[in-house]
């Protein structure tokens, strides 16, 4: 009896205690000050969003009037082709620089990985050594650099520029994921006689995808969404999108550059439900 007694007070401290924490769990979902935060934030980041696509189909040059619903903005955006140059130009730049910097990650974060490389220390210091720096200062460091060595301006030198600051972004990463990595798998498989090639590709490089994968979607965002960098090291005659809409807005044709937001908002959105939708499949 007195087990029996003591295994049901067991029993209902325990419910009590689970009664507790799910009483507390509800009260914090349902908790008005979180809720309010939550929506005010919200409301902070996607009205303009929500402002900037409305007025995209405003027919006045001026932003701030609405005069009526039109559609000739997004007619005049698809019949310039100032703007499908800049994109081509901010496409091959960011397809480019994705691929050399997401192999460059790959190698540096292998190296980085291995604990008998000397200049570990010193190469992780420069590797963190472009996130620190601002925007600026990079930018009018190559421009200089691309000065003095004679380098015309132009696809080439913001190549090298995309892939310069992208490059440390990648590695670190390639290098995350690598971190949780169990080396006693390519010890089974050196003495099931695999060699390192096949170490690598069968083992290594599946475990080291979903790493891959993060690193060059962030080097192809980082890319296309750079102006600073870009506009020191693009010369004249050369622009890519992000350029070219900051002059547009100097010019003052604001109402084609509403159009252009909202395609590339559109474009977005249906990327990232995609990927969302990759992922269930990749990892």
């Amino acid at each position: 009896m007195k087990e029996n007694d003591l295994v049901e007070t067991v029993f209902t401290s325990s419910d009590t205690e689970d009664s507790k924490l799910s009483r507390a769990s509800m009260k914090r979902k349902h908790n008005p000050t979180t809720l309010t935060t939550f929506a005010f934030v919200m409301v902070f980041l996607y009205i303009p969003i929500v402002i900037l696509i409305i007025y995209s189909f405003n027919d006045s040059r001026i932003v701030s009037t609405w005069q009526g619903f039109t559609l000739q903005y997004y007619k005049l955006l698809f019949q310039n082709r100032e703007i499908f140059l800049a994109l081509r130009n901010t496409m091959i730049i960011g397809m480019l620089s994705t691929l050399i910097s997401t192999i460059l990650g790959i190698a540096g974060a292998l190296a980085l990985e291995n604990k008998k490389f000397k200049g570990r220390k010193f190469f992780s210091g420069l590797i963190f050594l472009p996130l620190v720096m601002p925007e600026i200062l990079l930018g009018v460091s190559l421009a200089l650099f691309f000065s003095t060595i004679k380098v015309q301006m132009g696809m080439f030198t913001v190549l090298i520029a995309h892939i310069t600051f992208c490059v440390s972004f990648t590695i670190i990463v390639i290098q995350s994921r690598l971190q949780g990595f169990d080396y006693s798998l390519e010890e089974a498989a050196m003495d099931l006689g695999a060699n390192r090639f096949q170490i690598f590709m069968k083992i290594k490089l599946p475990l080291m995808f979903p790493g891959i994968l993060a690193a060059a979607l962030l080097a192809f965002t980082l890319s296309i969404d750079d102006f600073v960098i870009t506009f020191f090291t693009s010369g004249r005659g050369f622009n890519t999108l992000p350029v070219y809409v900051e002059g547009a807005i100097r010019r003052g044709t604001l109402t084609t550059i509403n159009a252009l937001s909202t395609v590339l908002i559109s474009f977005t959105i249906i990327l990232a439900l995609f990927l969302r939708r990759l992922k269930k499949y990749i990892i």
